[in-house]
């Protein structure tokens, strides 16, 4: 063995289904959710699909709970205009180095602990579905899904993993709607080049559910990719008119649907959190205007706003603050999303 790498055994993804399973009542509310997000890809149902919620889930047991609740409790009454889903997001893609997310490091020391991690993931999403809350994240390793892709409503491939092709074909076997989203230095080119592939049969590595053995998986593709405007820290925002036109008509030369969901944070606010209210005003305002090829749109936003450094100490965390990048409060977010609700009509 290479002295540079240390290997210990993972249980397969049997184990955890088995120790952390899918309850009946979850389970119908996840193929629900699913269909709505299809549903409304397809233009079936005009509702607004709204995906709100922390950066990353680092307290799943406090603050990350108590988010879920509070979504929980103001969604019946936005259902009518809005499909709300939780940003549930378990692992954090690093442009060098940092937390990289409760699956791999759910005590934050730095310790990495997959086997801990996965199984803290599990527990939070079923609770999340069992409030009757969508939930959707962001794989940033082809094999998770197989751990943790029955409790996922929606997911993203970053702006980081959209070119790539490991991403590609493990979105193309996926049973949820995949938003790829644009380069981190702004291609909306190479996100609809990666939903033409995903769209594609592909086959790939993955592992047997029961003994973890290497197979090979062949996939058949999925017909519910679709794109995520999230603007470019070094090129600026995309979510104009302009913009937005001009990413739906690099879909239609694609040959595909012409539908987009804006995220409001990353390069698009500059993570600035207060400016992701302007940005979510005026996408909306586009769509009340008549462009129902947007289908929804992003938020980060968490208990409290702003965001913290994870130091040496866990324990000296400040409660509901995000540790990854900065969000809106929550008081904040519940205020913009009945604004926007009134403002439908």
């Amino acid at each position: 063995m290479d002295k540079n790498m240390s290997i210990s055994r993972l249980p397969p993804p049997a184990h955890y289904k088995r120790e952390f399973p899918l309850s009946d009542k979850a389970a119908e509310y996840l193929r629900s959710s699913r269909n709505s997000i299809r549903d409304i890809l397809e233009g079936k149902d005009e509702r607004l699909m709204l995906i709100v919620g922390p950066c990353s889930i680092h307290d799943p047991q406090g603050s990350g709970r108590e988010y879920a609740e509070r979504l929980a409790s103001l969604i019946p009454s936005l259902s009518e205009r809005f499909f709300i889903v939780m940003r549930t997001f378990l692992e954090k893609p690093r442009t060098t180095v940092g937390w990289e997310g409760l699956v791999s490091d759910p005590f934050l020391t730095g310790g990495f602990d997959l086997q801990a991690g996965l199984a803290e993931a599990r527990k939070f999403l079923l609770k999340v579905l069992e409030l009757g809350v969508p939930t959707t994240t962001e794989f940033t390793d082809p094999l998770t899904p197989q751990y943790l892709g029955d409790l996922v409503s929606w997911t993203a491939v970053g702006a980081r993993s959209s070119e790539a092709q490991a991403y590609r074909r493990m979105a193309s076997g996926l049973e949820m709607p995949v938003g790829f989203k644009n380069g981190t230095g702004g291609s909306v080119q190479l996100a609809v080049d990666a939903i033409v592939s995903a769209s594609n049969p592909h086959a790939f590595f993955g592992v047997s559910e029961e003994e973890g053995m290497i197979l090979q998986v062949r996939t058949k593709g999925n017909s519910s990719c679709h794109l995520v405007l999230r603007g470019s820290l070094t090129h600026g925002a995309n979510h104009g008119a302009e913009a937005v036109a001009d990413a739906m008509e690099r879909l239609t030369k694609a040959g595909l649907p012409p539908r987009l969901v804006v995220d409001c944070s990353h390069g698009n606010s500059a993570k600035d959190p207060q400016r992701q209210k302007e940005v979510f005003r005026n996408v909306l305002a586009q769509r009340r205007a008549g462009n129902k090829g947007i289908i929804g749109l992003m938020l980060e936003s968490h208990l409290f706003s702003g965001n913290q450094k994870l130091g040496d100490d866990p324990s000296q965390l400040q409660y509901g603050i995000s540790i990854t990048d900065p969000c809106l409060e929550w008081e904040e977010t519940a205020e913009l999303l009945q604004e926007a609700y009134i403002l439908w009509d």
